[in-house]
């Protein structure tokens, strides 16, 4: 396919439903095959794969902090979780240059694994909204 990068071949050869948002980056969300929003950008050398997990909360920080140091151990295939700001986001970087199709989809279906088997364990520190 000439004319678009690996990362557009490969989201258009797997069938996953995407947007490009800008040249080099694209928003993929595509419940039918169990992929929740992530954006996918190619930044030179790397292509990096970012999900928004959930804000800091202001109440239970170290916990939360550590369970995310215990799962990034051990229960995360690619990437793992960090903070950007106040925000708590899961990552995974691949080279460019060597990626192939099979590595590009083992990193955003292990993002996606990762995301809905924490959920539940994560969303027990996500802020409770006053009623």
């Amino acid at each position: 396919m000439q004319g678009i990068s690996k990362v557009e071949e490969y989201l258009i050869d797997l069938g996953i439903s995407y947007q490009e948002l800008s040249k080099g980056a694209w928003l993929i969300e595509d419940e039918a095959k169990g992929l929740p929003k992530m954006v996918v950008s190619h930044s030179d050398p790397i292509v990096i794969v970012r999900a928004d997990v959930m804000p800091v909360p202001e109440k239970n920080r170290e916990k939360l902090y550590s369970t995310l140091l215990h799962l990034n151990g051990s229960d995360f295939l690619h990437g793992a979780y960090a903070l950007d700001g106040d925000e708590i986001v899961a990552l995974d970087t691949i080279e460019y240059e060597t990626m192939d199709k099979n590595e590009f989809r083992a990193s955003i279906e292990a993002m996606a694994f990762a995301l809905s088997q924490h959920y539940t364990l994560l969303s027990q520190f996500a802020a409770k909204k006053e009623e």
